[in-house]
């Protein structure tokens, strides 16, 4: 059933509602990590990193709505059952348990740095069949690689 005619040709409307459903994924999970670690990390750094998830979780949030409801524009049906995401996710998360926090801010490193490599690859892949995903996505990654940067900023080795 289409509730929604597309303006999109057929496969150009394909190759971007997959894009977008497997980036929904991706956020998805990604706010997931977040709150896991957010309700995990324990150590000296615990607060500034624990406020610092809740960006990452808001963040991801935020854009995976975005995502969905571009993806309902073309008139195809967004997926964010959590079976759907289960089966789909991909990206690297915490351990079970307490999570020190200098593995939290790793975690998030490769989490977010998996997920930016994933987002180029849909940059690429719908830059001729829909540049307006093509640009929502350029946003998201914009925002996950300042994200990346700053977790990562918190592993630079110290000079003592």
């Amino acid at each position: 059933m289409t509730v929604v005619k597309s303006t999109l040709p057929d496969d150009a409307r394909r190759v971007a509602c997959d894009a977008l459903q497997d980036t929904l994924v991706d956020l998805l999970g990604l706010s997931l990590i977040g709150k896991q670690a957010h309700w995990n990390i324990v150590g000296p750094r615990f607060r500034s990193i624990h406020l610092q998830l809740d960006e990452v979780v808001a963040s991801a949030r935020a854009h995976s709505d975005t995502v969905a409801e571009r993806c309902a524009a073309l008139g195809v049906s967004p997926d964010g059952r959590p079976e759907t995401i289960a089966a789909r996710f991909a990206l690297p998360g915490p351990k079970e348990g307490w999570v020190r926090d200098n593995e939290a801010v790793q975690v998030l490193v490769e989490s977010l740095g998996a997920a930016i490599g994933r987002l180029r690859e849909r940059i690429e892949a719908t830059e001729g069949p829909d540049p307006v995903t093509q640009d929502l996505l350029i946003a998201i990654t914009a925002d996950l690689e300042k994200q990346r940067w700053m977790f990562e900023a918190e592993n630079f080795p110290r000079e003592d």
